[in-house]
């Protein structure tokens, strides 16, 4: 007789859940430091005459663009940096009040920090990719965190935990982005391609509006399956 034997889902270990809790922190923590800090050191011009990340894009841009750009800035540092706090079990726990605080100004940096990159996405050096593909990602940010925020409001904590892991992995955005920027610069090395700064760094820029946060979405998609979540 042949006895068929199903595959047992496991649950992701408490180490292994711990490990990954604080890369994710430390990575968020680490591209605020270094890539939105830099923006309230000096002024938009200074900064672009330093080519510092996106100022010479934005310098010369309506000053209400440059205002979006700045709340853009805040509204996603806050999020990144606040949103690992929202998945420690610990917190949850122990301070449930601290959870829900953390939690309005969480979903808070996500409102503004979305509604702005809907502003500043047209101006995207990336042109038509840079707009349709980060304004989508507005949208989504935007969305998903609403979707959260009603499934909380409805006791629906299933729900809420998956809308949540959706979210964030959309916030995220902001740390794969400047993963995905370095590896697509070198990719014609990889190839034995001539490289050339500025035509390599234009092809990488025109892939990450959308490669910085659909693969975050299938991951987040597979981490909710994994857990039993509403998928």
């Amino acid at each position: 007789m042949t006895r068929l034997i199903e595959p047992v889902r496991t649950a992701p270990t408490p180490v292994r859940s711990r490990v990954g809790w604080t890369v994710v922190l430390l990575t968020a923590v680490a591209i605020v430091a270094f890539s939105a800090a830099p923006y309230f050191t000096a002024s938009l011009r200074d900064l672009a005459d330093a080519e510092v990340g996106l100022a010479p894009t934005y310098a010369a841009t309506h000053p209400v663009i440059q205002a979006a750009l700045y709340v853009h800035i805040v509204g996603g540092a806050i999020a990144l940096v606040v949103g690992p706090l929202q998945f420690w079990r610990g917190l949850r726990a122990r301070a449930p009040r601290v959870h829900r605080i953390l939690g309005r100004v969480y979903l808070g940096a996500v409102a503004i920090g979305a509604i702005a990159g809907l502003i500043i996405a047209p101006s995207s050096p990336a042109g038509y990719v840079g707009f349709f593909g980060f304004g989508t990602l507005a949208v989504l940010w935007l969305v998903t965190g609403w979707r959260a925020y009603r499934a909380i409001r409805r006791r629906d904590v299933p729900s809420h935990q998956a809308w949540m892991i959706r979210n964030y992995a959309l916030t995220y955005a902001g740390v794969t982005l400047r993963i995905w920027l370095p590896l697509l610069l070198l990719a014609p090395l990889a190839v034995g391609a001539p490289f050339e700064f500025d035509a390599a760094f234009a092809n990488a820029y025109a892939a990450v509006p959308f490669l910085c946060w659909l693969p975050n979405l299938v991951v987040a998609e597979w981490l909710i399956r994994r857990r039993g979540l509403p998928s």
